[in-house]
């Protein structure tokens, strides 16, 4: 492991965590537009969202504080293993990059996927049976929303693991260069 390669580790860190906050923030624009009851009644309350603040901006800072650790917790394997298993500095970078923009795009598709899934639920009723909604909130809301959001953190999750990936690749591609 080469000593300029240990600042990249937290430069990567930090790098997620602001992603994972945009994310966050846009990704609530949306689950706004389809479930503002699910944040009237449920997340600004939980965040300490003040009433008198723009709703739009108060989904966004709901996003970007219920994101942003996780973007450091989803690299943080992929980039301990780069830090020690990639040959050079600047692959590591680019590889920690593409591992950050491959979890993006996970956690949009699962999103969408998830709102799809929400709208499916929605008017299908499949769901009613086991579903238990928090007190006086819109079914509907609740489903678009709360979909969308667990999809997102699944999505997550799985991204830990194909994180993974680019920093292997850079090795690879490292290692094919040095030999």
């Amino acid at each position: 492991m080469s000593l300029g390669k240990f600042p990249t580790f937290f430069v990567l860190l930090g790098i997620a965590a602001l992603s994972a906050a945009v994310f966050g923030a846009l990704h609530n624009q949306l689950s706004y537009a389809v479930g503002p009851d699910y944040f009237h009644k449920i997340k600004f309350p939980q965040f300490g969202i003040p009433a008198d603040i723009s709703p739009r901006l108060g989904a966004a800072l709901v996003g970007a504080q219920a994101s942003w650790w996780m973007g450091a917790l989803v690299g943080l394997p992929a980039f301990a293993l780069g830090l020690f298993s990639v040959p050079n500095a600047r692959s590591y970078l680019a590889a920690g990059i593409g591992a950050i923009g491959l979890v993006i795009v996970l956690a949009t598709s699962a999103a969408l996927a998830g709102l799809i899934g929400g709208l499916i639920a929605d008017t299908t009723g499949l769901l009613d049976q086991a579903l238990s909604l928090p007190d006086g909130v819109a079914r509907s809301d609740f489903l678009r929303a709360g979909f969308m959001h667990d999809a997102a953190y699944v999505a997550g999750a799985l991204g830990a693991l194909l994180a993974i990936w680019p920093m292997r690749r850079a090795r690879a591609v490292d290692l094919r260069r040095a030999g």
